[in-house]
């Protein structure tokens, strides 16, 4: 097995406490704004949600189309057509954020903005076709200035916090967490594991209690 020698920065991923206060930012810039800053601010308030959801690369969520998103009854997900190296792969994701794609593609349907499944799900208002790359990044920049997040921050951390998340909530399963990721291997995503080390110490300190 190829071991990996990505060593992930603690500075690069949000507390629970930074990534619902990040989100409850863009929620509330969005509930505020009025006009054209209400358009922008919907769907930067989508993009965090969508990251935080999902933990897909920037470059995944720029070419996703509509029917890429499957809210049905038991367990939704969404579709990543080209992941990194070419891979396809499903993303699950829960009933939070699942509530959240139907508003929105309600909120597009309004708009007069193009729902069928080949649509961009990310649309830019300049262009007509998908958000490019830099434009989202640009998106999760405002959202996090007003959350206080330091300028470091990228929209890259999204990923890396929804991997910790992810990992915890699952009690460790690396494997689950690398098939949501897309890593193609294991040792990629091990990386998350190592850094988690406030809540393996908790977990030493009750080995024989």
């Amino acid at each position: 097995m190829k071991v990996s020698n990505w060593v992930l920065d603690p500075g690069k991923y949000l507390s629970r406490e930074q990534a619902c206060g990040l989100l409850s930012t863009a929620r509330r810039e969005m509930e505020t704004a009025a006009g054209k800053r209400q358009i922008v601010a919907a769907r930067d308030y989508f993009i965090v949600h969508l990251g935080l959801a999902t933990g897909l690369r920037v470059m995944e969520m720029a070419a996703l189309n509509c029917g890429d998103l499957f809210l049905g009854d038991f367990v939704s997900s969404l579709l990543v057509r080209k992941g990194k190296g070419g891979k396809k792969r499903g993303v699950y994701f829960n009933n939070d954020f699942k509530k959240h794609c139907k508003e929105y593609l309600a909120w597009k349907w309004h708009r007069g903005e193009p729902v069928v499944d080949d649509a961009p799900l990310l649309l830019s208002s300049a262009t007509g076709e998908h958000m490019t790359t830099r434009a989202i990044q640009k998106a999760f920049k405002r959202c996090a200035k007003k959350s206080g997040l330091p300028p470091s921050c990228s929209i890259h951390c999204l990923r890396h916090t929804y991997a910790c998340c992810l990992l915890k909530a699952s009690k460790w399963n690396l494997r689950l967490v690398q098939k949501q990721l897309g890593h193609a291997r294991i040792s990629t995503t091990q990386v998350y594991a190592d850094v988690m080390v406030p809540d393996i110490k908790k977990a030493l300190d009750k080995l024989y209690q």
